[in-house]
């Protein structure tokens, strides 16, 4: 099984970015074969159907539709931005789905987010999930958020608390599962 990892964050520095990375981490250690991606590598312009119908879908578009297509399931961390996430993400998700079939389409997803708010971004991780399940993806039940994510990384960016630390590893290897069974 191959998975995808991305932090929706593109900050070099942001706490989602140090999370996906854990987050990869716990899944190699399953044995599970995963590509971290970066969405810097994947810029596109704002969606606008004349942009499509005069010029066609963007290369990044295509580029990202393929990585899509070659995994079974997705693993994301985002920050929350006004009690949701991201636009830019929105837009990209948004150009993404225009290829038919959407490559979104039975993608096992699991949603992480971290945040220095002490609700550690779970208002944006409920936003995220209606585009995913309208996609036809199938979004894990269980969300992880990271609350004061400022405070929670030690000095190798690991958890440092490691009550965290296994549950995110646990809530991993439960989606890992999840994802097997949804072979499509």
């Amino acid at each position: 099984m191959k998975l995808l990892a991305f932090s929706v964050s593109l900050r070099k520095g942001s706490f989602n970015r140090k999370l996906i990375k854990l987050a990869v981490n716990a899944a190699q250690k399953k044995g599970v074969e995963i590509e971290l991606l970066d969405l810097l590598d994947y810029e596109m312009p704002a969606y606008n159907g004349d942009i499509e119908t005069n010029v066609g879908l963007p290369e990044a578009a295509a580029r990202l539709k393929q990585k899509l297509e070659s995994a079974q399931g997705l693993i994301i961390s985002t920050p929350e931005y006004n009690f949701s996430y991201p636009g830019h993400f929105k837009n990209t998700f948004d150009w993404v789905t225009r290829f038919q079939p959407m490559p979104w389409t039975n993608k096992a997803v699991l949603l992480l987010s971290a945040s220095m708010s002490l609700v550690g971004g779970n208002r944006g991780l409920w936003h995220l999930r209606v585009p995913f399940e309208y996609a036809g993806g199938f979004v894990f039940p269980l969300m992880f958020s990271l609350a004061s994510a400022h405070q929670a990384f030690n000095e190798k960016d690991e958890l440092s608390n490691p009550d965290l630390a296994q549950r995110l590893e646990e809530m991993v290897g439960s989606f890992i599962r999840f994802a097997e069974h949804l072979k499509y």
